[in-house]
């Protein structure tokens, strides 16, 4: 069974997930040669898939988790359904385009690998990204934040995490790679958008589960903050002609 760390919080990842920059979208698509059809895999709460409505013709998006999907971003182009990555009902040669943000390290590279070939029309595109640990622009609170992620909370998160942390250089990628541009998603965030977004983490929903209380509550009381305070978090990219 693929695993499911975000059914519980779905309705928090709807609301205070970081959005992806025009940027990355645009380069992305700049790669495409026909905008007919896309699959955005491991949706979450559509919102690559709600961006990919805006080209496409129209878009499939799939997620194992449908109380993820009970809170997407409807739109008359996009269809969600349940579904592993690995192992889907769509037809042969079907997709221009095929997506999965913040997801790839979930999955059996090699399966998911050969259900992209199957599905992909030829010379489509795959584009699969994610975003490493955010940074503050505050040294103190940068500071009590790393020590939170690496220290108090770090045995928390499950092995995939590495991947992250890696900026996904250790996941192989069987396709004809383009080199891509860095890109980085800043925020201003209040301490109640901070709050929220921790709260999405699978690792404090973790911590919740085994200790019966929620670590995130004693790092804000620790850090409270007026205002708002910026913050940063790389994007890295893998991104490929898919070659049958």
């Amino acid at each position: 069974m693929p695993k499911d760390n975000f059914s519980t919080q779905a309705h928090l990842y709807a609301k205070f997930r970081p959005k992806y920059p025009a940027a990355l979208y645009n380069f992305v698509l700049s790669k495409v040669q026909n905008r007919q059809i896309a699959w955005d895999c491991a949706t979450g709460n559509g919102q690559v898939a709600s961006e990919l409505a805006h080209y496409f013709e129209q878009v499939l998006a799939t997620d194992v988790s449908q109380k993820q999907l009970d809170n997407a971003h409807q739109n008359p182009k996009i269809t969600y359904t349940v579904s592993q990555a690995e192992h889907t009902n769509f037809p042969d040669n079907t997709f221009d385009l095929i997506t999965v943000g913040q997801a790839l390290h979930w999955f059996k590279f090699e399966e998911f690998y050969r259900e992209v070939r199957r599905i992909s029309k030829p010379e489509a595109i795959l584009a699969v990204w994610g975003y490493g640990t955010m940074t503050i622009d505050n040294q103190s609170i940068n500071h009590q934040f790393q020590h939170f992620y690496q220290e108090q909370i770090g045995k928390y998160w499950d092995a995939e995490r590495r991947y992250i942390d890696d900026e996904y250089r250790s996941i192989p990628f069987e396709f004809e790679e383009i080199e891509s541009p860095n890109f980085e998603m800043n925020y201003e965030w209040t301490v109640d958008e901070l709050e929220g977004y921790l709260n999405t983490w699978s690792s404090v929903q973790k911590y919740i589960n085994l200790h019966g209380e929620n670590p995130v509550n004693q790092f804000i009381d620790n850090v409270k903050f007026e205002g708002k305070i910026k913050i940063c978090f790389p994007i890295f990219l893998k991104i490929g002609k898919i070659v049958k």
